[in-house]
């Protein structure tokens, strides 16, 4: 079948084992707050500089550390979160993305409590928080959408060009609470999480698998503690889409681009009471080489 049709036919494992080479991963996010008369208010970045080490003996587990992170406002110069540098933890995904302490993916909260950057600045819980969400974001794009899900339908299933399947973690309902200032209850509803087999092309001369993937609607509801008398109260709706490439000899992820639409109304204690947000989040995660991850 020369006029294409082989590679529409073909059957593929994207589920198989991942090779066990080091990978070398850049993820940057970007936050555009918009105004509700479409005006942009301000673009906030926040970008990840992250290793990966396959541990011996366990295919499903990877030892994570984290070069570098920088925060940037607007037009400010970047700034670094230096407790975070140097922090390596190992992720192994369990059935129901929860560790024994009951944090999602087993990323540890400790970590982002009281987080300070490189001017001496403790974040704000806001800000702290979409530090700690930048890792949840990164092993949901790398590690679980991308690997075989042991809970139900997951990438295993798809297996031809055009296959479209309804995730495992479509309708869940896991918590979002992050030490004393997220407070226990908050919580990010899924909707119908849905993957599409795309095809197949090219990312850095490297045969890859496009996978794209489809949140549907979710809800989410946030209690947030800026300090421990006073509490605002977020819920929301977001819609997040997207696409993975995966390398088709190593199995490990080459790139990810997703958009998430964010529209929220938080209810403060104070006036003016009711404030409502609307953002975009813009994110990408590239592979390097070695070289160019030891020369950021």
């Amino acid at each position: 079948m020369s006029d294409g049709r082989a590679v529409l036919h073909s059957s593929y494992d994207l589920a198989a084992d991942r090779t066990a080479e080091s990978q070398f991963y850049e993820m940057e996010t970007k936050v555009v707050a918009i105004a509700l008369n479409g005006t942009r208010l301000g673009v906030e970045s926040y970008k990840l500089l992250l290793k990966a080490d396959p541990v011996d003996g366990d295919h499903a587990a990877v030892d994570y550390t984290c070069k570098r992170y920088l925060v940037t406002s607007g037009e400010a110069n970047p700034r670094t979160i230096p407790s975070l540098e140097g922090w390596t933890y190992r992720f192994s995904d369990k059935p129901t993305h929860l560790d024994e302490k009951g944090q999602v993916l087993g990323v540890d909260h400790a970590r982002f409590a009281g987080l300070v950057d490189s001017n001496g600045e403790t974040l704000s819980p806001v800000v702290a928080y979409l530090v700690y969400n930048t890792f949840i974001d990164f092993h949901s794009f790398c590690d679980v959408f991308p690997r075989r899900s042991h809970s139900g339908r997951g990438i295993q299933d798809l297996t031809r060009i055009g296959q479209r399947i309804v995730h495992a973690a479509a309708f869940s309902q896991p918590p979002v609470n992050l030490g004393g200032q997220v407070k226990e209850g908050s919580y990010f509803k899924n909707g119908e999480v849905t993957l599409d087999f795309k095809g197949v092309g090219a990312v850095d001369d490297a045969p890859c698998a496009l996978v794209g993937f489809d949140s549907g609607d979710n809800a989410f509801q946030m209690t947030v503690r800026p300090i421990p008398t006073i509490e605002a109260v977020t819920n929301g709706y977001s819609h997040y889409f997207g696409d993975i490439s995966i390398d088709l000899a190593t199995r490990w992820v080459r790139k990810v681009k997703m958009i998430e639409l964010v529209i929220s109304e938080t209810t403060l204690l104070m006036p003016p009471n009711k404030v409502n947000a609307v953002n975009q989040r813009d994110l990408t995660i590239v592979s390097l080489s070695r070289e160019s991850f030891d020369a950021q």
